[in-house]
């Protein structure tokens, strides 16, 4: 694939996600897509667990959108940087238990790579600072 392309199919998966749209989410899915959080420590495998989790951040906050601030591409990877904001306004299902609401706004970004199969995700890895995103959220001290 070309490098515009691989960038299209990555970013197309933002902005399924800031639209809630799960079904083109799943379309944008190989069905063994593999999806490794490296902020939470979760490695997802299928798209079920990967719709599950990013269902998961948007009922945690409803109103949160990836803003794509830059990209690349080679080979068959393409990295984003991706600006995360929303209001933590519902339970944020973790590894480590539920986290009730704390009505707090969050901003922060992150690195994704995604590597692309035929025009798929087949998969990805996602890098973001929980350290800074808990600490807005006033779960930890900053």
């Amino acid at each position: 694939m070309a490098e515009q392309d691989l960038i299209k199919v990555a970013r197309g998966i933002v902005e399924a996600f800031n639209r809630s749209d799960w079904e083109a989410c799943k379309a944008a899915l190989t069905a063994d897509s593999v999806y490794d959080e490296v902020g939470t420590s979760r490695r997802l495998q299928g798209v079920g667990q990967i719709i599950q989790a990013l269902q998961g951040w948007k009922g945690a906050m409803p109103d949160v959108k990836g803003a794509v601030t830059n990209a690349l591409a080679t080979g068959n990877t393409a990295v984003l940087e991706v600006t995360w904001q929303g209001t933590h306004t519902g339970p944020l299902p973790s590894p480590r238990g539920t986290l009730p609401a704390t009505g707090k706004q969050q901003t922060t970004r992150s690195g994704w790579v995604l590597n692309v199969d035929g025009g798929k995700i087949k998969e990805s890895r996602h890098y973001f600072d929980m350290l800074s995103f808990m600490q807005q959220l006033g779960v930890l001290p900053s």
